[in-house]
């Protein structure tokens, strides 16, 4: 019951048509006709929220290509178990991808697509008998890599992209690691010790890890002080490493004198996590660019983005 001396017969109202309404027909979704092009397909989405937002990323790609401003791809290693290199590879290949960083497990997915076509073991089956993350050629060719490619003072991807060329692997097209380091794109990783099954065996040499780790880290810091006025950062998948890594690399990068801001950061997950929403998106902006936050499953999302970009290629 409404409250004793309350009148609601005296409201006062306004004609519906005069208020400003955030949702109107015209950009509602359309359907798209059987046989119909991508292009058809994705002017048939919906202009709302996150196909607006969707759509803002590929602009941004595009523009920093037809710039040739920097654009880097930062993702963890679940990217690549969904099936997504190919995509990413080709984006490199097109010059609209300059740059990749990835975590230490990215690796060990890149490295066995490379040798043998299939990766991601069942953890749960293998680690009830202590065989998880055993797989002798996994451990004993990416430790080696790393060894050899520290003794030349690589980095860590550089040295297991180039172990995977040079030993021409059956299924090497597939890896991102050989790919850059065939074209001469940055490929950094970087690495928490212990959290990589090659860690778990006698072949790891953890001065050589740390040494081709921090190489990359360095090297990613070049790339992040080219981002300014234009060029694209996007995260993909990765909850804490890259978001961590990033963050001091744009430190670094201001520190030093490069005017880091106005470009668009971007940041693909499943659920959103602080990590990324503050050391990607928010505190690298706030002297200007752009934010970006897209939620849902990688291998939906990046296949869609990469085919809207080379639509518009």
């Amino acid at each position: 019951m409404p409250s004793p001396g309350l009148d609601f017969t005296k409201l006062k109202t306004y004609p519906a048509g005069s208020r400003k309404s955030k949702v109107n027909f015209n950009a509602f979704a359309r359907v798209c006709r059987k046989g119909g092009t991508f292009r058809e397909y994705l002017e048939s989405l919906p202009n709302i929220l996150a196909v607006n937002e969707l759509k803002a990323i590929v602009d941004a790609l595009v523009a920093a290509h037809e710039q040739r401003k920097t654009v880097l791809w930062m993702f963890g290693a679940h990217v690549i178990k969904v099936g997504l290199s190919p995509l990413i590879i080709e984006l490199i290949k097109r010059k609209v991808v300059t740059a990749i960083a990835m975590n230490g497990a990215g690796v060990i997915h890149d490295f066995e697509l490379a040798f043998m076509g299939s990766t991601s073991e069942d953890v749960a089956a293998a680690l009830a008998d202590g065989s998880f993350g055993m797989a002798e050629e996994t451990h004993r060719f990416i430790n080696q890599a790393i060894r050899e490619g520290a003794k030349k003072d690589w980095g860590l991807g550089q040295s297991v992209g180039a172990f995977i060329a040079k030993k021409r692997l059956p299924y090497k097209n597939l890896s991102l690691l050989a790919t850059c380091h065939q074209l001469g794109v940055p490929a950094t990783v970087h690495v928490a010790i212990g959290t990589d099954i090659i860690h778990q065996q006698s072949s790891a040499d953890g001065a050589a890890i740390g040494q081709t780790s921090l190489a990359d880290f360095r090297r990613l810091v070049g790339v992040v002080s080219t981002l300014g006025n234009g060029g694209v950062a996007g995260n993909i998948g990765s909850a804490v490493i890259l978001p961590e890594v990033f963050l001091k690399a744009v430190s670094i990068s201001r520190n030093l004198g490069h005017d880091v801001k106005n470009f668009t950061a971007f940041d693909f997950d499943m659920i959103r996590h602080y990590r990324p929403s503050e050391n990607v998106l928010k505190r690298p902006t706030l002297l200007g660019g752009r934010a970006i936050h897209v939620t849902g499953h990688h291998e939906l999302l990046v296949p869609l983005l990469v085919r809207a970009v080379i639509e518009r290629l």
